[in-house]
């Protein structure tokens, strides 16, 4: 476990996974004692609860996919001895919580409850190991995010959960026994513990991995403590002169007894024994009140239907206990169970937070102010452009040569290698797009592939066999994936083909703007030297001012974009984040650490930005004040010059070049942002393709199990189809059972709704015929010892 968690630092987070040596050295520590804890030993508790601690606390700093395959060896049902793994570390966290029920019951059956004390701590442990069972099932269970193994679907939960507090009332009702309490309140005890029995075996009924002979035996259990009620309710009614009562609970109680009998070949001798006594005495105390009642008495003995439902006395409850319940608590402070493990390691959810609030960022300044002024700025250009401007004015007060602006763009261009440049950089991204389909086309093959094995395999073995989900189902992240990558590399190809046409409108204007110098100005035709009017002068003087400010304009908004970009870069979340996360952990220690919740903080970090924000909508208006002014100043100067036609030609050529060179810069731009977004598409394709890879495994895997499941189930066939007949015949037998054959109670209380204060005893005391030992449930044959180092769920 340690390497695939030191693998993960080292790849994942920015800290050196050599900080967390003797963590990780721990880690594996605890997991050792806890898988190697094989004795109902009470020390084995604590290695269990511990590691179960520090798995929800690392839960929290990792993904529950952190690369271990952990095994679990199902501890009932007909495939014991078939291992299941998954990459998943609440699945490890069920399988330790479950063994820590096992060891709870281990240890309440290894107790001498013969005593008084014995007694009580066995029932505390039955608690604590049906609390366990009711947080595996309610709180662990449904986090599972995959299938969960077959013994731990809810009906063989619910029907382990019932069993435990069957068996934790039955130590109440012993110890009553034993102290001599008053035959009501144990009637009331016996009552519960019978309810407890048939809500066990109901659910087992339910579960297709509860075998028959618990159910057997929950139900021979559920008719025994049903005589044994209504036996103390008949002593009860003695007391109180209820002497007709007191026949029909008794004879109840023997057809009870008798019910549990027929279970006789599934239930232990000692249980047997104790139900043979039962009877014995039932039949004698039931013929001595018949003769009494009938010779002395008198009373008319009620039907059946008319007795009273016996109240209900039920003190066990499914007790969680702490360190399973709040592990943070368990790890806060000096106690026992330590400090937790990679406490100084950033949480998973904060560089998630981080990295959603660096997206978001970036997305919002360049959506909302750097495109925004780049626009303005572009649509001042193309205004600049339809007025011929400034190659209309440079072709007149500089008919010969070149212009001093097109001599910087030339140099500009030529030191960066200008057209070739270009072409480079078209060459390199397509070589990264390529690489790109390449990568997205291995992950939808491999998708393609394992959907054809999974088809293949489900018409091989029909539907009803192959029951495991579609692969689209198993993976509509990845499916839809596929359509978004897809959709990625469409829009990008398409932007491709508009930055090609772009080269290809201006490449020999940029090719002469690169060129030599000699070349440059035999580009550009001279025009004939001619003097300028007043009027003229006026025009030029008021152009010439205007194209400045555009300039001045220009330069500006580069000097702030680049401002706002180091606003960005130095905008660093991390302090707040961290600081808001030792909040969340110290108010709500319990609460798993999530991005969503730093999303009131991500508004209010992001309000640093209205101030940019407002700076376009101040940039707009004063663009349309300068485009008013361009308008105006350019037709005076074309009114001025009407009917100069000697610089027409110097004018266009000059004007293609200026657009030339800010249709290479916009070139530039679109290409490095291309660069980027196939790259960003690299990580996004890498990561398709690797989670494709992980799922065809695990799901070959997974067929192939299925198919060793299947030729076994084969050879098993007949013992199947046996079970699966009686199974049928108990849910028959509980379905008639529950309308027709209510022993003491005609109205059952529905399972865990139930709550009694505890009566106090009356001063009458009857001791009834027990025996030394209490009733356990049977317990499952394990299966064979597996390797050294694999996790074995039933020891």
């Amino acid at each position: 476990m340690s390497a695939a968690i030191k693998q993960y630092i080292s790849t994942k987070y920015d800290q050196h996974p050599d900080m967390f040596k003797k963590d990780l050295e721990t880690i594996d520590q605890m997991r050792s004692n806890a898988v190697n804890s094989l004795e109902a030993h009470v020390s084995g508790v604590q290695k269990l609860t511990l590691y179960a601690a520090q798995l929800v606390w690392i839960g929290g700093k990792f993904p529950i996919d952190i690369g271990v395959d952990f095994t679990w060896y199902p501890a009932l049902g007909f495939n014991r001895q078939n291992p299941e793994s998954q990459n998943n570390l609440r699945f490890e966290l069920a399988n330790i919580l479950y063994n820590l029920a096992a060891l709870y019951s281990q240890l309440a059956l290894s107790l001498n409850r013969s005593t008084s004390d014995g007694l009580k701590a066995a029932c505390n442990y039955f608690c604590q190991a049906a609390g366990v069972i009711a947080h595996l099932k309610d709180a662990v269970i449904p986090d599972l995010r995959t299938t969960p193994p077959e013994d731990m679907d809810t009906m063989t939960l619910e029907s382990i959960q019932q069993l435990l507090l069957a068996q934790a009332q039955e130590c109440f009702w012993s110890k009553a026994v034993k102290d001599g309490l008053k035959d009501g309140l144990i009637a009331k005890l016996a009552a519960k513990v019978c309810d407890l029995y048939d809500q066990a075996a109901d659910y087992g009924t339910k579960s297709d991995i509860i075998s028959t002979e618990w159910i057997h035996h929950m139900t021979a259990k559920h008719h025994h403590f049903a005589a044994a009620a209504q036996y103390r309710a008949s002593r009860d009614c003695l007391d109180k002169q209820k002497y007709g009562e007191e026949v029909a609970r008794l004879r109840d109680s023997l057809v009870c007894v008798n019910e549990a009998l027929k279970e006789s070949r599934w239930i232990n001798k000692i249980v047997l024994a104790d139900l043979n006594g039962l009877k014995a005495r039932v039949s004698e105390d039931l013929k001595r009140a018949e003769k009494d009642n009938d010779v002395i008495y008198l009373i008319p003995v009620p039907p059946k239907s008319e007795l009273r439902t016996l109240d209900r006395a039920g003190m066990a409850t499914a007790r969680i206990p702490q360190e399973v319940s709040d592990p943070y608590s368990a790890l806060e402070g000096k106690s026992a169970f330590g400090q937790p493990l990679f406490a100084k390691l950033v949480p998973y959810a904060v560089h998630v937070a981080v990295s959603i609030y660096d997206e978001r960022k970036e997305r919002l300044v360049n959506t909302t102010v750097i495109d925004e002024i780049e626009g303005l700025t572009q649509k001042l250009r193309d205004l600049l452009q339809s007025l011929n401007l400034p190659g209309s004015l440079q072709a007149l007060e500089k008919p010969l040569g070149l212009p001093p602006s097109l001599n910087t763009h030339a140099e500009e261009i030529r030191q960066q290698d200008g057209l070739h440049k270009l072409r480079r950089s078209m060459h390199e991204i397509n070589k990264l797009k390529s690489n790109d389909a390449a990568m997205y086309q291995e992950g939808v093959g491999l998708l393609k592939a394992e959907a054809e094995d999974d088809d293949k395999a489900r018409l091989k073995h029909g539907t009803e066999r192959w029951n495991r989900q579609p692969s689209r189902e198993a993976a509509k992240h990845l499916y839809a994936k596929v359509d978004e990558i897809d959709g990625y590399l469409k829009s990008a190809a398409s932007s491709d083909d508009l930055v090609r046409n772009k080269l290809k409108e201006c490449e020999g204007a940029i090719e002469v703007l690169g060129g030599t110098a000699r070349d440059l100005e035999s580009y550009v035709p001279n025009s004939k030297r001619t003097a300028l009017t007043p009027a003229v002068e006026r025009a030029v003087d008021g152009l010439r001012s205007t194209l400045s400010d555009v300039t001045k304009l220009e330069h500006r908004r580069k000097k702030r974009i680049q401002e706002v970009r180091e606003k960005v870069k130095y905008d660093d979340i991390n302090g707040a984040i961290l600081a808001e996360t030792a909040r969340f952990e110290r108010e709500y220690p319990m609460q798993k650490i999530e991005p969503a919740q730093f999303e009131n903080l991500f508004d209010d970090r992001l309000e640093i930005y209205n101030e940019d924000k407002d700076m376009v909508s101040q940039e707009n208006e004063i663009q349309s004040q300068l485009i008013t002014r361009i308008k105006e100043a350019n037709t005076a100067f074309v009114t001025a010059r009407r009917g100069d036609s000697s610089t027409k030609e110097r004018e266009q050529v000059l004007q293609r070049l200026e657009n030339a060179y800010f249709k290479y810069k916009e070139i530039v731009s679109n290409l490095n942002t291309g660069r980027k977004f196939y790259n960003d598409l690299a990580n996004i394709v890498t990561r398709f393709t690797d989670d494709c890879r992980n799922f065809a495994y695990h799901r070959r895997v997974e067929a192939g199990q299925m198919e060793t499941d299947l030729s076994t189930a084969l050879s098993n066939l007949n013992l199947n189809i046996q079970d699966q007949k009686e199974r049928q015949n108990l849910r028959s037998h509980y379905t008639t059972h529950q309308h027709q054959q209510q022993p003491f109670s005609p109205q059952q209380p529905p399972p865990l709704q139930q709550h009694h204060q505890q009566q106090h005893p009356p001063t009458h005391q009857y001791q009834q015929h027990q025996t030394s030992e209490p009733m356990p449930a049977p317990t499952p044959t394990r299966p064979p010892q597996p390797e050294p180092g694999i996790w074995d769920p039933t020891q």
